[in-house]
């Protein structure tokens, strides 16, 4: 059953009943007619089809008035609220986006490349808590921990490395940032993504002292280095254009697996788009603990077929009253 966002409207539906009082009172004064001595006459002479339509212009008004004052009470689907358990776990994704992000080993390029298999993955987990950190010589949060999949995705999408001016990679305060944003978390799990391509360079807190700071909460951080084992293109401005020049991968591995290693996460080496994508969808398959959503479903307006028949009625109406059943006083 519908439910009506304007029901007051619904109470001129009290007003038909004296409209039709004073049509049954008044129809046989408001009906042109002729008065003759005797219907002896008469009597056996059939009544015409018009005789039973004589009132059906009368019951195609009331009905597309009904039909009208319903529509604009404005009928709407039931909207209702539900909370249900669902598996879940809280993610805090640490994005690099330093200048070296942009070599060109990874398709377009590391930085975009993380963009894309990241949605995906944003994409793949419709009942987490997941939020977006993002760091270079500085880190902020894009986005705390939340269920908007589509909003997340847009701020991730417009991630770029000119978003933070400070040069360097700041590896110690992007996992700081992140673990500030799970640690007061429920959920059983709580994780962070930390994804770079190179060694902490500068920044107020050690990488160590992070990772420290994240196992005393309960926080796993699964650490990524991406980037080709060897050379990479890398794309430079010059007065002649773009210029590409190979520069070699400066991963800080045994700091990433020593994070990984304190806090009980696991190290990955991504090295192209496809082994990338193979450690998300591993990540994917962590263990879920059950957290509470409030689901909400969305109101539909109804309205607009109740709008027609009430419109199909007035031109029925209409059409009857100025053909077959018109008559002259």
């Amino acid at each position: 059953m519908p439910t009506f966002e304007s029901q007051h409207y619904l109470y001129l539906l009290f007003l038909l009943i004296p409209m039709i009082a004073w049509y049954l009172w008044k129809r046989k004064t408001v009906t042109p007619n002729l008065q003759i001595s005797t219907t002896e006459g008469l009597e056996k002479v059939s009544k015409s089809y018009k005789y039973y339509f004589l009132h059906i212009p009368f019951v195609l008004r009331i009905g597309a008035l009904v039909f009208l004052i319903i529509a604009l009470a404005r009928p709407q689907s039931t909207d209702n609220w539900s909370n249900e358990n669902v598996e879940g776990i809280d993610i805090l994704m640490a994005l690099d986006i330093s200048g070296s992000m942009l070599a060109e080993d990874l398709k377009p390029n590391r930085i975009e490349a993380a963009k894309a298999i990241g949605s995906e993955f944003i994409s793949s987990r419709p009942n987490d808590n997941i939020g977006l950190v993002v760091f270079a010589g500085e880190s902020f949060t894009q986005s705390p921990l939340t269920t908007d999949k589509t909003a997340l995705i847009n701020l991730l999408n417009n991630v770029n490395e000119k978003m933070i001016d400070a040069p360097g990679t700041a590896i110690g305060m992007g996992l700081a940032n992140a673990v500030n944003r799970l640690k007061d978390s429920q959920t059983k799990s709580k994780i962070v993504i930390l994804l770079t391509d190179g060694a902490n360079n500068t920044g107020e807190i050690d990488p160590i002292t992070a990772a420290e700071l994240a196992k005393s909460f309960g926080i796993r951080v699964y650490t990524v280095g991406v980037g080709t084992r060897g050379m990479a293109p890398f794309p430079f401005e010059t007065a002649f254009g773009t210029r590409r020049q190979m520069i070699e991968a400066d991963i800080d591995e045994p700091t990433l697996q020593k994070i990984s290693a304190m806090t009980d996460g696991k190290y990955f080496r991504a090295v192209d788009n496809k082994s990338l994508k193979e450690i998300y969808e591993e990540i994917d398959q962590l263990e879920k603990t059950k957290i509470q959503v409030r689901e909400y479903s969305k109101k539909q307006e109804e309205y607009l077929p109740y709008a027609i028949i009430a419109l199909i009625l007035l031109i029925l109406e209409i059409l009857l009253r100025n053909t077959i059943l018109r008559h002259n006083p």
